[in-house]
């Protein structure tokens, strides 16, 4: 095998139920470093994050280009896998994967709702679109990594998640697999029995982004979930932190006594 597939390979056998792979997202060549320096095995970024360290909102704001060049900066920082969040793979998923396999990534994220407000797709259209991305990548680099995502869970409440959101949210999980996704990433979702039922439910390796309202690492280990994200979390704590250090230091004088 080439050196990308051996490293696709390596990102894929990562996922394992019961003993997820933890993906502390960076979002530029520096954080990557730091990441990795901590010891991860693999590093993927967050769209959000991304767009703001890049000064623009959230829902493909960034420009398609800056995203991918940013890619292929991280992509030469370290020496582990990188796989991007492309959010719904911008206006053309068939080239957006050929520019990501051109920037070294061996692994992607990619939504089912619309940038621009968050609905989602028809789910034979986004079928369609991982189904074109698949083609594109099986002859561009064999094993890259497809991390369909669904955002079921983002559509109401956390109050309101029950059965039906997961029967959703696997009804889609089994069309994008079928599409040529290899695993199925649900954000949104804190409840632990209905993310075991999610587990349950496909074969697929299982996604679960970290929130102040998630369980712990531990429990998603314990109920099968393969893979864990950590979203926007990483640098927002890395902002409040250099906001505060800065908000100390420029303010020095009025602390100190005449």
């Amino acid at each position: 095998m080439t050196d990308r597939q051996e490293s696709a390979k390596a990102f894929s056998d990562m996922h394992v139920p019961g003993s997820p792979l933890v993906l502390f997202n960076a979002w530029d060549a520096g954080s990557a470093r730091a990441v990795s320096a901590a010891g991860a095995a693999a590093i993927a970024t967050g769209s959000w994050s991304v767009a703001a360290a890049h000064g623009y909102g959230d829902g493909e704001k960034l420009p398609l280009d800056l995203a991918i060049a940013n890619l292929a900066r991280i992509v030469d920082a370290v020496d582990i896998p990188v796989s991007v969040d492309i959010e719904s793979g911008y206006d053309d998923p068939a080239a957006t994967a050929k520019q990501m396999v051109a920037a070294g990534a061996i692994g992607c994220n990619v939504e089912d709702s619309f940038a621009a407000d968050g609905t989602l797709r028809e789910v034979a259209d986004q079928a369609e679109r991982v189904a074109a991305m698949r083609r594109v990548l099986d002859a561009a680099s064999p094993g890259f990594f497809i991390n369909a995502r669904t955002d079921i869970f983002f559509q109401a409440p956390i109050e309101d998640h029950d059965g039906k959101m997961v029967k959703a949210a696997l009804d889609r999980a089994a069309r994008y697999t079928d599409a040529g996704s290899d695993g199925i990433f649900v954000p949104g979702v804190v409840d632990l029995a209905l993310i075991e039922q999610l587990v349950a439910g496909t074969t697929a390796p299982i996604n679960i982004m970290m929130s102040d309202a998630s369980p712990s690492l531990r429990q998603l280990a314990d109920v099968g979930v393969a893979r864990i994200s950590y979203g926007p979390a990483p640098y927002l704590a890395v902002m409040r932190q250099l906001e505060a250090e800065a908000a100390t230091v420029i303010g020095w004088k009025g602390s100190q006594p005449d």
